[in-house]
């Protein structure tokens, strides 16, 4: 259990900062009309959910499986 914490808390700080330096490329870009930096901020944000969503997919998938392997 204490490497599925690590892995989500690993996996939030890592996607936090992801998701909060996407959003501040994207409003400056939206803001000053720089639609390439907008796009890059928008990708940043997109893939720091996406990595965060797959480490819980990730957490919970060894989590059934060790449930599973001790019959419970």
């Amino acid at each position: 259990m204490k490497s599925n914490l690590r892995l989500l808390s690993a996996a939030k700080i890592i996607c936090g900062s992801l998701i909060t330096i996407g959003t501040i490329l994207f409003l400056y870009g939206f803001a000053n009309g720089y639609s390439n930096v907008a796009g890059v901020g928008y990708g940043t944000v997109m893939g720091g959910v996406f990595i965060f969503i797959m480490s819980i997919f990730l957490v919970a998938t060894e989590e059934m499986l060790k449930r599973k392997r001790s019959g419970i």
